[in-house]
């Protein structure tokens, strides 16, 4: 049995993504109250213990260091101490470090507690007007242009919604892919340095996204989540009914705007609707 003495509490704590405004209450006081903060870099995250005047001891937690600093931090929960951990921006694990800490907490039975914050993902959906009932979080695709077109591929029938994070450097590489494999007509939305100063949104077709961002430099700067639509199943309509339609919108329109128009509702080729509007065009004044 585990001496109840011995066991400790690990906060995960949700810090701000931009704006230091938005950090919670009951975060503030956790963290002025824990024995240890453990952090993914202790500069960074000094900016925002200063902002809160938070005096607390910090100790650095990385990949590359973990496995040294998670015996330390093991050892204040052995001793029954509280350890809160945040990472730079955000809820941590999310894309960051962390995931062998808190499995090793709950291994050794200590609690782990979240405290709820911030999180640039459901930030991002929240405003973006595509489905939210359903995504897939994909994060971070791989920086090498064969593995990131690979994975795009294996989503492109995925129905749920698609949230990726992705660097400055990459966003124009990244979004000229995904207009290739999903589609340039898919419908997207782009999240970039939410919360802070020069924040921008932006939705509209994935191919429109892309010339959006080649053409602005601004763009391709900051922190960026980039929003897919799932794709949808397109209903077959019967060939019967198509020419239904396309005959009656051409007593209205043009046959190019017919045809485009009947496209759209029907899912069939805008180019062979558009040569039947002619054919059909030519037989009426030929009669």
């Amino acid at each position: 049995m585990i001496n109840i003495e011995s066991i400790g509490t690990l906060y995960i704590v949700a810090t701000p993504i931009g704006n230091l405004g938005d950090m919670t209450i009951r975060g503030i006081q956790i963290l002025r109250d824990v024995t240890i903060v453990a952090c993914e870099n202790s500069r960074h995250s000094k900016l925002l213990l200063e902002h809160y005047r938070i005096h607390c001891q910090t100790i650095s937690y990385r990949e590359q260091n973990d496995q040294k600093v998670l015996k330390k931090i093991m050892y204040y929960l052995s001793c029954g101490e509280s350890v809160a951990f945040i990472s730079d921006a955000g809820t941590p694990l999310i894309s960051d470090p962390g995931y062998r800490l808190v499995s090793s907490a709950r291994d050794a039975g200590h609690n782990v507690i979240p405290v709820p914050g911030c999180s640039a993902l459901i930030a991002a959906i929240s405003v973006s007007g595509l489905p939210p009932n359903q995504f897939r979080f994909i994060g971070f695709l791989s920086a090498k242009a064969s593995q990131r077109r690979s994975s795009m591929k294996s989503l492109c029938k995925c129905s749920e919604t698609l949230i990726f994070y992705e660097a400055p450097h990459r966003i124009l590489a990244t979004l000229q892919d995904a207009s290739q494999i999903f589609g340039a007509d898919r419908n997207a939305f782009i999240a970039r340095e939410i919360s802070k100063k020069f924040e921008t949104y932006h939705r509209a077709l994935l191919g429109d996204l892309f010339a959006l961002v080649k053409s602005d430099l601004n763009q391709q700067r900051g922190e960026i989540v980039l929003i897919v639509a799932g794709t949808q199943e397109k209903l077959e309509v019967p060939e019967i009914e198509s020419e239904r339609i396309l005959k009656l919108l051409m007593e209205e329109l043009s046959p190019s705007k017919a045809a485009a128009l009947t496209s759209k509702i029907t899912g069939l080729q805008k180019k062979l609707l558009y040569n039947r509007a002619l054919e059909s065009q030519t037989k009426k004044r030929n009669n």
